[in-house]
């Protein structure tokens, strides 16, 4: 189990202020889900993720995984970031293969392995590409499979298809369900779209603004009709697709932050 509890973080502002990003937040994600965080920037979406990653040291309670309380990045956790982050001058296998170097895995194994995870993603016609011959949804798919490269306990993913076409979305929300289906990997993803929230997750929150709190939780189960039967337009016209959609989209309106008056 990853265990969130009572989780807050505070920054220093301008002229001494103190800014609360997360305010005491609880949240268990047990293995094998598929939990999506919902809600309007600044909201501390991206906070919960860098806490949970180890980038960022909370100012109050504690995020612990199987029991172990998480002090900094570690390889049993995952992370794919909006935009890519691919060393240019490195093969696309190389950079699958990156965190296998450093945990100081063998060069032929570590070929080995990058080739499957590039299987995976369907990428492996392209293992010996240059970053640069790829398109953006390929080089989030390179992405996704050196995340996965050191067999993390969870994928922790940030707005990865945010910046993509709609038409390369949808592919790489497929390839997601796939993905997660065939591994079984626990995946922690942001968003803002309602539909991919609900598309994707077996559990969503939706967070309020700043200081960013869970103010509702849902339990799905789209995500295993789509892994099924490959048909998410369906999925999406479904009439429970529908009602909590505009259940979800009235939440997050609710939680918009207001315009201060003069």
């Amino acid at each position: 189990m990853l265990s969130v509890d009572q989780a807050s973080v505070f920054f220093p502002g301008r002229g001494g202020r103190i800014v609360q990003a997360l305010d005491r937040v609880s949240l268990d994600i047990p293995a094998g889900a598929f939990v999506v965080a919902l809600g309007t920037s600044g909201c501390g979406k991206s906070t919960l993720l860098n806490a949970l990653a180890g980038f960022l040291p909370l100012s109050e309670g504690r995020i612990t995984l199987d029991g172990r309380a998480i002090a900094g990045p570690g390889a049993d956790r995952g992370v794919v970031f909006q935009k890519d982050t691919l060393l240019p001058w490195q093969s696309v296998r190389d950079n699958v293969a990156l965190g296998l170097k450093f945990a100081g895995i063998g060069r032929s194994q570590r070929r080995e392995r990058a080739l499957e995870l590039l299987q995976l993603v369907g990428l492996e016609d392209f293992a010996d590409a240059m970053p640069y011959e790829l398109s953006g949804g390929m080089r989030q798919r390179v992405g996704i499979a050196r995340a996965l490269a050191t067999d993390p306990q969870i994928l922790l993913m940030d707005e990865p298809f945010g910046a993509l076409d709609s038409m390369t979305r949808e592919q790489m929300q497929e390839l997601l369900i796939s993905v997660w289906s065939r591994t079984g990997k626990r995946i922690f993803f942001i968003t803002h779209s309602i539909d991919e929230a609900l598309m994707l997750g077996t559990q969503l929150i939706v967070m309020s603004p700043r200081p960013g709190r869970i103010v509702a939780r849902f339990e799905l189960d789209f995500v295993h009709a789509i892994a099924r039967d490959h048909n998410p337009r369906a999925v999406k016209a479904t009439p429970e697709f529908a009602r909590l959609r505009e259940e979800i989209r009235a939440i997050v309106h609710q939680t918009e932050p207001q315009e201060e008056t003069p």
